[in-house]
């Protein structure tokens, strides 16, 4: 079976910019949530992100990826290594691909520990450069899951994560590389808080010609309340937020005016990182917030056009 290139998939390959959106399924079961959130973003992004349990257990990622293209919006489905072993990873591929879904990121998720869920016990079988391989060369050799080969499925439109703030720098870089070896098309950055430190990184990645292999998008978390970038910022040791941001959040007076202070903070990064040659585009996510990811859209000049 030859399956038609998805619409992220003739966009990377066209070398036009590339807007996504990160969405995250409601803690209940009621699909018109999801239904309403996609229509909110049709015709404004080229595909949306559809996460799996980030920092909370909600709506099933599979299910809510197929609500959404339902809706004529194409999604990317989230597939994390954290929370199944290999055979449910490459059962919940097959699945996704006979639901029509064909833009799979690959990620190990965030440890278990930084989220509600503490106590649940994590697996790891596998990492995200394990999964890709095994997503991308399932045809052929499908020997990770007990099996010579899975007729029927061309690659599917793969991306995963890298880290443009993590140390040591080297071995991100390698990291990032075997990713891309291993069949990633896209590559979204952890979120961007720091730019000159994301400037310092990009100029390795350019300089060693990755950005020519795959498309590079930054992520852009837009922090829309002084709680929200406190927590972020004291939780974990990176994505170093400046200071100086912060303060401007926490400072900025009432929920409603850290919130605008936010979006603003979104807009200026992005407006700076637009800069970046070879950058292909962005990722925005707004944590439950999808209306600030709208207006964070609308503001910077973005389209999906």
């Amino acid at each position: 079976m030859t399956n038609e290139k998805t619409n992220l998939q003739k966009r990377i390959e066209s070398g036009g910019p590339i807007l996504l959106a990160e969405y995250s399924p409601p803690l209940g079961g009621q699909p018109s949530v999801v239904r309403e959130t996609a229509q909110r973003y049709a015709g404004k992004v080229h595909a949306l992100g559809v996460s799996e349990n980030r920092g909370r257990v909600g709506m099933s990622a599979l299910a809510a990826a197929s609500l959404v293209l339902a809706e004529g919006v194409e999604p990317i489905l989230h597939v994390i290594t954290r929370d199944r072993n290999r055979i449910a990873l490459v059962s919940d591929y097959l699945g996704a691909r006979a639901l029509g879904i064909h833009n799979v990121l690959c990620t190990t998720g965030t440890h278990q520990t930084l989220g509600n869920f503490r106590a649940a016990k994590n697996v790891f079988d596998i990492d995200s450069t394990q999964l890709l391989q095994a997503y991308a060369g399932l045809a052929a050799d499908a020997s990770l899951v007990g099996e010579s080969g899975i007729n029927g499925f061309d690659p599917a439109c793969l991306g995963a994560v890298t880290c443009s703030h993590a140390d040591p720098a080297e071995l991100q870089m390698m990291r990032l590389a075997k990713k891309v070896a291993a069949g990633a098309q896209f590559i979204i950055t952890q979120p961007i808080f720091d730019v000159e430190r994301f400037d310092a990184w990009f100029e390795q990645v350019t300089a060693g010609g990755i950005h020519e292999k795959v498309a590079l998008l930054a992520g852009i978390q837009v922090l829309t309340d002084a709680d929200q970038a406190k927590s972020l910022a004291e939780s974990r040791p990176d994505p170093k937020i400046p200071e100086a941001t912060l303060s401007r959040i926490v400072s900025a007076g009432d929920k409603a005016a850290q919130r605008t202070a936010g979006i603003e903070v979104a807009v200026e990064t992005i407006q700076k990182l637009s800069a970046a040659k070879g950058l292909r585009g962005f990722e925005i996510c707004g944590d439950g917030d999808d209306e600030a990811v709208l207006e964070v859209i609308e503001k910077s000049g973005l389209g999906s056009a």
